[in-house]
């Protein structure tokens, strides 16, 4: 049995979404004697996180009200890394993607080929054919799941479906299968998001 962590380091010189400088995390460490302390503020959307409706709907759930048995589960990687620009409809209907899957999004970005501000993202011709797959959820090797597109279609139609949005991912070292997913967001409350340690255990479930 193999783990693979897929979680981005925090560290105060992390990427952040469309390189917002304003979202880098600030630590601060002291010590005194021979106890350390550190104090750090982190905006919850840098780094790896899970996204809640409340993120793009008014009045929508916040992240606690998301199950930790529709986080710790199977889960399919998709390797995608021929894409350019954005995932298509087109790009995703040749998958075997099942009804309650939760699928990972392997694109260029794990490999840092595209830039803070051009990166790959699911098209919303791609998540409408998610929703028509009722799919569970999906995770993307970036820290938006979408960009140019007005009014956030993306994401707005996953959450009104149910479908659960992991964001900031590391895919770099996954081959395309089938594994089990351990996600695990910061129990928060009343927030519209949450970060997360995600990792992918290799071994447990058999390969796509």
């Amino acid at each position: 049995m193999k783990i693979i962590d897929i979680s981005i380091p925090i560290h105060e010189n992390m990427p952040t979404y469309m390189d917002n400088q304003g979202n880098k995390p600030k630590i601060s460490t002291k010590t005194h004697g021979y106890i350390t302390d550190t104090n750090i503020q982190l905006n919850i959307h840098t780094g790896t996180h899970v996204d809640a409706p409340l993120h793009m709907i008014n009045d929508g759930e916040t992240i606690e009200t998301i199950g930790l048995e529709r986080l710790v589960r199977p889960c399919k990687v998709f390797d995608l890394t021929s894409v350019n620009d954005r995932i298509k409809a087109e790009d995703l209907k040749d998958l075997p993607i099942e009804q309650d899957d939760f699928i990972l999004l392997k694109t260029k970005n794990s490999f840092g080929e595209t830039s803070a501000m051009e990166f790959i993202f699911l098209a919303e011709d791609g998540a409408q054919f998610l929703i028509e797959k009722g799919i569970q959820g999906v995770g993307i090797d970036t820290l938006g799941i979408e960009r140019s597109q007005d009014n956030h279609p993306t994401h707005k139609g996953l959450f009104t479906n149910d479908i659960i949005i992991v964001e900031g991912l590391d895919l770099k070292e996954v081959k395309e299968g089938k594994y089990t997913m351990v996600c695990a967001p910061l129990k928060m409350v009343k927030t519209e998001a949450a970060p997360a340690r995600v990792f992918l255990i290799e071994g447990a479930v058999g390969g796509v």
